[in-house]
């Protein structure tokens, strides 16, 4: 049986394997996942439609696989024939074990274990969980040849995780050989996984296509600072999730694109495509991926309901739990660079929107106030735009709005619900 790329969204056509998560004669159980594929909208695992041995993978890792082509072959444990060759090897070599295990070395991991039992003991009854396989993967541990300490057999992941610890284990040596040193760069290489592949080809685009231009301000952040640290605690305890200073950000800004609605555009080979709705893409890293999920009419919420949006989504990221419906639909970006204490940055835009602010760490600076030198929170906000669609003047009127809003963030009448 052919499993095939699956359709991951109304608009994707194909995906790309970051890894497979199985190999070449492991047994899978139905809807386990096979594999995890890259599309510019979304990472998702591909699961078996049925139960069965990998007879054969025809999509490599890093490969680019259109809908509908075949990603891989199975062999069902369930058909006819490999039923009755196994009752009739048990029946024919029931007292010669040895002959009966070379015999059923075609057959899959399933039949083999259960002709072999009476004189091979295995090591775990062949099932494994998602958790365990990913880990098993990233490893380079064969599945195999580990212990099931679980119900049944079963290898569990405390079982995965004491093969990772051991300094004793090849899987561990092999991965300390083949670790890239920092200090050793020259003699070693990283190889380019599906998802590296995917951001690359979306940089590029957005650079080759889009003339980009520039343009920053300096903003007073310290009456909004205030208000933050004023509400932090509270909000902390009755929401149990953090009021970041990003969320202050991401709601001036979408306030700012309902007076501005040239900068959440797109352009095409026709026209330009004014959006009715303000969805706010954010960029997420988590270790060496980068996503960028989207706040949904991000004008229609309050500071509290964007902050709720930012740790739900920056959570699902770290679980790898984003779906496509969270990744598509963005019309403007908002990156927080800050966060990684960048003072200055031109972001790429991503493409199709007009463009993306880079919202920059406040830094307290003395500042001349009414001739006289003052501490504030000063923090810079750095706009890339599409020229084709937008100008100096568009793009400082709007960086004019987001600025005045942001300074005006003043506690006594500023609402955080």
């Amino acid at each position: 049986m052919e499993i095939k790329m699956p359709k991951l969204g109304e608009s994707v056509h194909e995906g790309t394997i970051d890894q497979w998560l199985v190999k070449e004669g492991d047994y899978v159980e139905e809807y386990q996942p096979l594999c995890e594929v890259i599309t510019d909208k979304v990472t998702a695992e591909v699961p078996s439609s049925y139960a069965g041995q990998i007879k054969k993978i025809t999509a490599q890792s890093g490969e680019t696989v259109q809908v509908g082509e075949t990603i891989c072959e199975l062999v069902n444990d369930q058909t006819e024939t490999i039923n009755n060759e196994d009752e009739t090897s048990d029946k024919i070599e029931k007292n010669k074990p040895t002959e009966v295990v070379s015999k059923t070395d075609s057959l899959d991991n399933k039949s083999y274990t259960s002709i072999a039992t009476d004189t091979h003991k295995t090591k775990n009854n062949g099932r494994f969980s998602p958790v365990v396989f990913k880990l098993a993967s990233e490893h380079q541990i064969d599945l195999s040849q580990v212990e099931g300490t679980g119900f049944e057999g079963r290898v569990t992941k405390k079982d995965i995780l004491k093969i990772i610890h051991s300094s004793t284990t090849t899987s561990d040596q092999t991965l300390q050989h083949d670790k890239v040193s920092t200090n050793d760069v020259s003699q070693k290489s990283l190889p380019i996984n599906g998802l590296r592949r995917q951001i690359a080809q979306k940089m590029k685009q957005s650079v080759h296509e889009i003339p980009h231009a520039w343009m920053a301000v300096e903003v007073d952040a310290t009456e909004m600072s205030k208000t933050r640290n004023h509400f932090k605690h509270s909000f902390k305890q009755q929401e149990n999730y953090n009021l970041t200073y990003f969320a202050f950000f991401v709601k001036a800004v979408a306030e700012s694109l309902k007076n501005h609605p040239l900068l959440n555009s797109s352009w095409t080979d026709n026209e330009i495509v004014i959006h009715s709705d303000i969805n706010i893409s954010i960029a997420v890293a988590v270790e060496q991926k980068l996503f960028v999920p989207v706040i949904r009419n991000a004008d229609e919420k309050s500071i509290k309901g964007i902050a709720k949006e930012i740790h739900n989504l920056a959570e699902k990221a770290r679980r790898n739990a984003l779906t496509q419906n969270d990744m598509q639909g963005g019309t403007f970006t908002v990156n927080n660079t800050g966060s990684f204490g960048s003072v200055s940055s031109m972001g790429i835009i991503n493409y199709p929107q007009a463009a993306i602010l880079q919202v920059e760490s406040i830094v307290k600076r003395p500042v001349v106030i009414d001739d006289m030198i003052a501490i504030r929170n000063m923090v810079n906000l750095c706009l890339s735009i599409d020229h084709r669609i937008l100008d100096g003047l568009a793009a400082g009127q709007f960086l004019q709005e987001v600025k005045q809003r942001i300074e005006n963030y003043k506690l006594e009448h500023t609402s955080i619900y």
